[in-house]
C-alpha cells in the first residue's frame, strides 16, 4: 500500500506514475482520475473516492473499462448543513467583520446603535437550491428559526414540504423572494454557473448568497460585480471555481464576503467516518461483494463481482 503523505495533493504526473501496479485507488476531489490515469493502471479494479462528489472522476470511462467507482455519501450531510448554517449566520450578522473590528483596535465605543448592523435570520425567507439530503437538513435547521422556506429541485420533495413546511417554487421565484439563497446541487453540465448574472439580478439588495456545494455552480465574476455594486448584501463561500483560490481573487477583497477553504465536512467525526466508508467500499469489492456506495452499477455487467484475495 502506498499513501501520499504530503498535505498538498499529488501532481497528476505522480498519480500516473504510482498507479501502475495498484488494484485499488482512494482519491480525493482534488485528484483528476481520467483516461490518462486508467491507461497507466492496467490492474486497477476499483476507485473508492473519499468524498460525496465525484466529478473529478471520468465515470463513463471507468465503467467502459470495468472499473468500479464508489463514494462516501450521507455521512457528511448533517456536518455540511451545519457549516452552511454557520456561513449564513456569519454573513448575515457580520461575524468576521466584527472579529476583525475588535482585533484591529477599531472598537472605540462600548456600544452604539449603528455599530456593525446585520440582518435578522429568524423569520426571514430561505431559498434552498437543490433539495437533496443536505438541502433537506438545512431546511430542518431553518424551521427552528421560524423561517419561511422555499426550495427548487427538479424532483418534488413532499417529505421536506411536510416536515419543514417548505414550498417548491421555480428558480426565478426563489431568487426573487428569498432573503438567503443557499446552493446545494452537484456539479454537472446543467448546474455549471447555475447562479449567473441573471439569477443574481433577481435577488433583493438585502439578500445573501451561500454556497458550500461546488464552486463552479456560481459564476464568480458575476457574483463579484453584484457584491461590489451593492446589488446583493453579501455572500458566504466555502467553495470556489479554482481551488485553492488565489489571493488575487477579487472576492477576497470584499468586506461583505465570508470565505472558508472547502471545509464544510471538516469535523473529526465526519472525516473519520468518510475514511471508514472508503475502506468499506474497498474491502467489500475485494471480498466479492458489491461496494455499499457504488456510483456506477452498470459496471456489474462488464466486470462481475468475484472474490479477489
Amino acid at each position: 500500500m502506498q499513501v501520499w503523505e504530503e498535505y498538498s495533493p499529488p501532481p497528476k504526473r505522480v498519480i500516473v506514475e504510482k498507479v501502475r501496479d495498484v488494484d485499488g485507488l482512494v482519491p480525493l476531489l482534488s485528484d483528476p482520475i481520467d483516461a490518462e490515469v486508467f491507461d497507466a493502471a492496467p490492474k486497477l479494479k476499483i476507485v473508492a473516492q473519499m468524498a460525496v462528489g465525484f466529478d473529478n472522476i471520468d465515470i463513463k470511462e471507468a465503467t467502459r473499462r470495468g472499473i468500479y467507482v464508489a463514494n462516501t455519501p450521507e455521512v457528511l450531510t448533517e456536518t455540511t448543513a451545519d457549516f452552511a448554517w454557520a456561513l449564513l449566520m456569519a454573513t448575515a450578522r457580520r461575524v468576521v467583520e466584527a472579529d476583525r473590528y475588535v482585533r484591529t483596535g477599531q472598537w472605540k465605543v462600548g456600544w452604539h446603535p449603528s455599530m456593525i448592523l446585520g440582518r435578522d435570520v429568524h423569520g426571514a425567507t430561505l431559498g434552498i437550491v437543490g433539495a437533496g439530503r443536505i438541502g433537506a437538513a438545512l431546511a430542518r435547521r431553518a424551521k427552528g428559526f421560524d423561517m419561511k422556506i422555499l426550495y427548487y429541485d427538479v424532483v418534488p420533495r413532499p417529505d421536506m414540504e411536510k416536515g419543514s413546511s417548505a414550498k417548491r417554487v421555480d428558480l426565478d421565484a426563489l431568487f426573487r423572494e428569498s432573503d438567503f439563497v443557499s446552493v446545494h446541487v452537484p456539479l454537472t453540465k446543467e448546474t455549471y454557473h447555475l447562479v449567473d448574472a441573471r439569477k443574481l439580478s433577481l435577488m433583493k439588495k438585502t439578500a445573501y448568497l451561500v454556497n458550500n456545494s461546488r464552486g463552479p455552480t456560481v459564476d464568480e465574476k458575476a457574483l463579484y460585480e453584484a457584491l461590489r455594486e451593492g446589488r446583493i448584501a453579501g455572500a458566504g463561500l466555502d467553495v470556489f471555481e479554482q481551488e485553492p483560490t488565489p489571493t488575487s481573487n477579487p472576492l477576497l477583497k470584499l468586506e461583505n464576503v465570508v470565505v472558508a477553504p472547502h471545509i464544510s465536512s471538516a469535523s473529526y467525526e465526519t472525516r473519520s467516518k468518510m475514511a471508514e466508508m472508503a475502506a468499506d467500499n474497498l474491502t467489500a469489492f475485494f471480498d466479492g461483494r458489491r461496494p455499499p456506495n457504488l456510483v456506477n452499477p452498470e459496471v456489474l455487467q462488464i466486470r462481475p463481482l468475484q472474490r479477489r484475495f
